[in-house]
């Protein structure tokens, strides 16, 4: 491993907590140095330049986070020179200044790119609002960008945003561990991320030319799920119409992915920990013995020592899987990512609608970071991707986020019900929404739900037959 730690690579961004850098473009001297003075006086560096082409030059020899630019620039308009700033850099926030506002002028202006649209004389504490957005957003989308440079250069954590010391701590133990060929165990709350990290260990191992086989266990009835994993031959049972591979041969000389483990029950638990074992298995209703080299990565979002005490998982099967244990922290614990991943999903989900990116407000971060995130980090991405979806305009507003985070509502929702209704059907309908929320959480993912729940299953499923909840298709996993 290299020496310098992920803290090392990645405390560059610390430059971040800086207010920033502008570049002011006006031909007027008075216009510049009103602009600088008031700037500087709020913590900015600011440079600046009396017409197009010098700030042109400029962005070419300096990054900088925000340009405030003249409409009426001498030689080349404003307009013109915006558009060389796109072809140059398609994210630099350029805000526009005009004497002459017209509609015409900041429909141009917005059709060439433009962050945003000021008329002189302008108003200083708008000023400051605007430029404190348009920096803001151009700062958080570059330490996004760093990160995820940095942590790809070293482990090839492309699809994994954190900079919190917990995140630090594992993707320093998860590059150490993973070009060996021991079993891993990952272990979280749903949502923290377990198969991002599972394929990390993947492509940073000898295997990573191999296949990543995940499979969710606790979503494969278990009846198909010995089928599932060592494959079956020709009338091994009644649909067993043809031999079939199991994934444990696809996975073969790779990395099989054994999520939800805690689900699978004793008999298929004895069969995973003979090829932990021997590396050999047999197809189901076959007798001929298949060696195979696959590395399993487990994980679990269960207490598996717990599970141990209670008969439900094997002891041996526990201890053959406990051999490196990775434990993935909740996004309570972790709430200093929570900027870079809304940055993230929201340029995510911007890019596969079609839209412009949202400005995150102030005032719509704060419910943010003040949630606990029961979902993790699941749940947030499903909240950005639905203020992204619902928006009208151009900032992340708190209207955009549900009412659970924001205040607005309340999710038992107790006064919202017929005037006439009786206590029971008030509990009822609390009850209701209570289990539909927490199974929209867990992506309809009964069994996970139970388990937030603390209740068993069948206990569950009693419930949402007697409530008339409708099960919607599952979510990702």
């Amino acid at each position: 491993m290299p020496e310098a730690t992920v803290s090392q690579m990645t405390s560059g961004l610390e430059e971040f907590s800086s207010l920033g850098s502008v570049l002011i473009v006006d031909d007027e001297a008075a216009i510049r140095e009103s602009l600088q003075t008031l700037l500087e006086f709020e913590g900015y560096s600011v440079e600046t330049a009396n017409d197009g082409q010098e700030g042109l030059t400029r962005i070419a020899e300096h990054p900088f986070d925000l340009v405030l630019m003249d409409f009426a620039l001498p030689e080349r308009n404003g307009i013109e020179i915006l558009r060389d700033i796109r072809e140059r850099d398609s994210e630099l926030p350029v805000i526009m200044i005009t004497a002459y506002g017209t509609v015409e002028n900041a429909v141009n202006a917005m059709q060439a790119g433009a962050t945003n649209f000021i008329q002189k004389p302008w108003d200083n504490e708008k000023l400051l609002a605007d430029v404190r957005t348009a920096v803001g957003r151009r700062r958080a989308e570059e330490e996004v960008i760093q990160l995820k440079r940095a942590l790809k250069q070293r482990y090839n954590f492309e699809h994994i945003i954190g900079k919190s010391e917990p995140m630090l701590r594992i993707f320093d133990l998860v590059a150490q561990v993973a070009p060996s060929r021991s079993t891993i165990l990952l272990q979280g709350e749903s949502g923290t991320g377990k198969e991002l990290i599972a394929k990390a260990i993947h492509m940073n191992s000898p295997r990573k030319d191999r296949a990543f086989i995940p499979v969710n266990t606790g979503s494969v009835p278990s009846d198909l799920l010995e089928s599932t994993l060592f494959g079956h031959v020709k009338g091994a049972f009644t649909s067993a119409i043809a031999s079939k591979k199991g994934l444990f041969e696809v996975a073969d000389r790779g990395t099989l992915f054994l999520d939800e483990i805690g689900t699978m029950n004793l008999e298929t638990q004895a069969k995973i920990l003979r090829v932990l074992q021997d590396r050999k298995f047999m197809h189901l209703g076959g007798i001929n013995e298949i060696q195979v080299d696959v590395r399993i990565i487990a994980a679990t979002n269960v207490d598996l020592r717990q599970q141990v005490k209670e008969g439900k998982f094997r002891e041996d099967l526990f201890y053959r899987l406990n051999v490196i244990t990775v434990d993935l922290p909740p996004l309570r614990q972790r709430k200093n990512d929570i900027p870079p991943l809304v940055e993230y999903f929201i340029v995510k989900f911007a890019k596969e609608n079609g839209r412009p990116p949202l400005h995150v407000m102030p005032e719509a971060l704060r419910p943010l970071l003040d949630y606990d995130w029961p979902g993790n980090v699941r749940e947030l991405e499903n909240v950005i991707e639905r203020a992204v979806v619902l928006a009208t305009g151009s900032s992340l507003m708190p209207d955009l986020l549900p009412e659970n985070l924001t205040g607005r509502g309340s999710n038992f929702a107790v006064m919202d019900h017929h005037p006439d209704a009786s206590l029971f059907e008030i509990i009822e309908n609390c009850e209701r929404r209570v289990i539909g929320d927490m199974l929209e959480k867990c992506g309809w993912n009964q069994t996970e739900a139970a388990d937030r729940f603390r209740i068993p299953l069948s206990t569950l499923n009693q419930k949402i037959k007697r409530l008339n909840i409708e099960i919607k298709k599952k979510g990702r996993e």
